[in-house]
């Protein structure tokens, strides 16, 4: 049975290392806040997946704002950020 170039392709993505998510968008999902360990979901490697998150400096990110991925501590732990729409 011969394999097509989508399904090689299909397989590689699959097999690729963890997927790098700085610079990913995302959703608070449990408050980030100075001191506190929030949530955030992202879009990554196909799926929906939820990451521990802290914020960059002091500011206080509320439930259901968007953010953006600043920096990644592996394995599931992010530093996000309002994302800013000037």
């Amino acid at each position: 049975m011969a394999k097509t170039t989508e399904t090689l392709l299909l397989r590689r993505v699959r097999n690729l290392p963890y997927a790098d998510p700085v610079g990913r968008l995302g959703v608070v999902t449990g408050r980030v806040a100075p001191g506190t360990v929030g949530e955030v979901m992202i879009i990554i490697r196909g799926c929906r997946e939820a990451f521990y998150a802290h914020p960059v400096g002091d500011e206080e990110i509320a439930v259901g704002t968007e953010i953006v991925i600043v920096d990644y501590k592996p394995p599931r732990v992010v530093i996000v950020s309002k994302l800013r729409e000037d």
